[in-house]
Parts: structure tokens; C-alpha cells; sequence
């Protein structure tokens, strides 16, 4: 599990691939901190697990699922990337709660000038559209941001000078593609009415049928 909040880039220094399946090894371009073989590292959004480290970089693997459904395929020889180590049980949630899973594969449609900070608007299929709300949160490539706008194949977020000054959101290009996490807590709640609507159906259990008495009684409330 992590926060979205980046801890700083990485520098691809080799790819070994094999069998549709590659290691990685890379190295950070922040003072590094304790690594742990084994631990769970964020990679431009992606959940991976440590496999070796030295002083100056370290490697981890990503199976071909993980290259399938994500923009790591398509990083070279000195792509930068944004890394995260995972959350601990007694560390601050600064950002918002991001597990590595990524749901889609996102575009970058506009970006603009906003103040000091940059306006990205972004497209994504759009049976994504109910997971993404006005004010909610999504990860785009491993960053915690709040949705400011969205529609049912958009979303538009503001980045501000610090997350443009250590991420690589700050080098982005309109028609780049870039991994995106939905809220966390929100894809359970959709799954949990979903499932009590297909188990009770003509229950008024989702938005758009509204909620009744019967239904808040029946399930606790």
C-alpha cells in the first residue's frame, strides 16, 4: 500500500528482458533510504517487489501482466520514473490510499498554464467514469492528485511547482500515456452496492433507483 506521495525520480539504468518479461534496474535520484529485499516499491504507479540493491541502484522485476497492462514496456535506457517505498502501518496518509494496481492506461490531452501551477486534462476509457468524482482522488503515474473536473472520459487535475519539481509529471507531453489508479475505497463501495443489487434486485440499492426505508433497515443502518 501507498500514499501517492513520491519520494522522488529514478533513472532506468538497464532492462533485461526474457520470455515477455523484464528486470529493471535503477537509480534514485534522491538520497536513498534503507532498502529491504523483498519490500514493495511503487514505479510510476506500479506496485513491484525489490529483488537486489547496492549503494548506487537497485532492480526489480515486472512480470508480463504488469508490462500488458501498464506503460512500463514502454521505458528505455534513461526513462525517468517516480518511486514510492510502501506505507507504514504507523506513517502519516498524507496523499491518499494507493495499492500499485493500476486500472487503466490514461492519455494526456491538454496541459496548460494555471498560475504557478499546470492544469493537465486527461482522457481514459470510459467505463472508468463512475470511480472518478469532483474532488475525489486518482493516481496518475504513481502521484496522488484531486480530480478539479471530469466527465465520463476525462478528468482534469492541477499540479502544483513542488510535485512538477520532483516528479516526472513536470516533463509530460500532450498525447503521453501514463498508468491510472482509481480511489481505492470507492471501487469497493461500487462493488459492494453492485453486489446487493444483484442479490436483491428491485431493491433500491444504487443512485438513480435512490435509497428506501427497507434497504438502510436490512442492511444495518
Amino acid at each position: 500500500m501507498f500514499t501517492g506521495l513520491v519520494a522522488g525520480m529514478g533513472e532506468i539504468l538497464r532492462l533485461a528482458p526474457a520470455s515477455g518479461e523484464t528486470r529493471l534496474t535503477l537509480r534514485p535520484l534522491f538520497p536513498a533510504p534503507a532498502w529491504v529485499r523483498g519490500e514493495s516499491l511503487c514505479l510510476n504507479g506500479v506496485c513491484l517487489s525489490l529483488e537486489a540493491f547496492d549503494a548506487a541502484s537497485f532492480t526489480v522485476y515486472a512480470s508480463a501482466e504488469t508490462l500488458a497492462v501498464t506503460t512500463l514496456k514502454t521505458l528505455v535506457r534513461g526513462s525517468r520514473v517516480n518511486l514510492e517505498q510502501a506505507l507504514t502501518l504507523n506513517g502519516r496518509l498524507g496523499g491518499h490510499l494507493v495499492s500499485g494496481h493500476v486500472d487503466t492506461v490514461a492519455r494526456v490531452e491538454a496541459i496548460d498554464p494555471a498560475g504557478g501551477s499546470l492544469r493537465l486534462r486527461v482522457s481514459f476509457p470510459p467505463l472508468f467514469s463512475p470511480q472518478v468524482i469532483p474532488k475525489g482522488s486518482v493516481a496518475l503515474d504513481g502521484v496522488s492528485l484531486t480530480v478539479n473536473r471530469c466527465g465520463r472520459d476525462f478528468l482534469e487535475v492541477n499540479v502544483i511547482p513542488e510535485t512538477l519539481r520532483t516528479t516526472t509529471l513536470g516533463a509530460w507531453k500532450p498525447g503521453q500515456a501514463v498508468n491510472m489508479e482509481t480511489d481505492l475505497i470507492g471501487k469497493y463501495v461500487a462493488r459492494a452496492l453492485a453486489s446487493w443489487r444483484e442479490a436483491a434486485p428491485g431493491k433500491d440499492a444504487l443512485p438513480g433507483g435512490g435509497l428506501s426505508l427497507d434497504f438502510l433497515r436490512e442492511n444495518g443502518y
